[in-house]
């Protein structure tokens, strides 16, 4: 998505391990960017509760080194985050004035790189979402697809809520707004519109995809894990809107889109 604006430099782990700080200064000295998009993370919640270390130096400490960089260059740093930053406690949405409270190891990483983003001094974007899938990687809507080939019924926690967000979505609206202004700066909510639930999350998954596999709503206590997870994780994007006359599609229909482009629809 980034390849209209201009020449885009796409490093793995080979070329730049996150989780070593010198390696990071070297290569962003080598390529002398304009435009710095962090899109990597430690992502595993549960084993980041067993690997802190790590997660803090991918999650934490990297993007304020990319930051550091980035004002050298005078260059700009566009970073994503998480709706994990926040307890959940919360009824309604959460605005980006409201006091981060993490539960877990992995919201604890990312909150403390949003911070070392703010305090380098570099010009910044960084962009909150929730519930990142896509039909490439490891994610809830390529986990849903498998278990449903293997067994007879699922089970699926109910009552936490959010915005599943398609990766595509996140990187079009990023593409736009580079194109648009490299001047504005600060932190946005970035994530589909609408709310749902895990639970109802695959079942719309299986529906669209033609599965008839029956699925059962649990709470969180029926499925425990290492990471505490946020009841509500839902994010008020009224701020990304107003700044930038931009909005991720109904969660809905990026979703039906993203089963189509990879053939997983249901003719009927």
């Amino acid at each position: 998505m980034l390849g209209a604006l201009g020449e885009v430099i796409a490093l793995g782990r080979e070329e730049m391990n996150l989780a070593n700080s010198d390696a990071i200064r070297a290569r962003i000295r080598e390529i002398t960017p304009d435009i710095i998009v962090n899109a990597a993370a430690y992502t595993a919640v549960d084993k980041a509760e067993s690997e802190p270390d790590l997660a803090m130096a991918i999650n934490g400490t990297a993007p304020g080194i990319m930051a550091e960089e980035a004002r050298r260059l005078g260059a700009l740093l566009v970073h994503y985050s998480t709706d994990y930053v926040f307890d959940g406690a919360k009824t309604t949405p959460y605005t980006e004035e409201d006091t981060p409270n993490p539960l877990n190891v992995y919201g604890k990483t990312k909150l403390a790189g949003e911070r070392a983003i703010q305090a380098s001094g570099a010009p910044y974007l960084i962009l909150r979402t929730s519930w990142v899938y896509s039909a490439r990687g490891k994610n809830f809507l390529l986990t849903i697809l498998r278990l449903a080939a293997e067994r007879p019924e699922l089970k699926v926690v109910g009552d936490q809520q959010g915005a599943p967000t398609w990766a595509r979505d996140i990187a079009e609206t990023t593409a736009r707004v580079l194109d648009e202004t490299k001047e504005r700066s600060g932190l946005f909510h970035l994530s589909a519109s609408g709310t749902t639930s895990w639970f109802s999350f695959a079942t719309e998954i299986l529906r669209i995809s033609g599965q008839a596999i029956p699925v059962r709503s649990i709470p969180s206590s029926e499925y425990p894990s290492p990471a505490a997870r946020p009841a509500n994780s839902v994010l008020d994007n009224t701020k990304f809107m107003t700044s930038f006359g931009l909005e991720l599609p109904a969660w809905q229909s990026s979703l039906k889109q993203c089963l189509a482009e990879y053939g997983h629809v249901h003719a009927a």
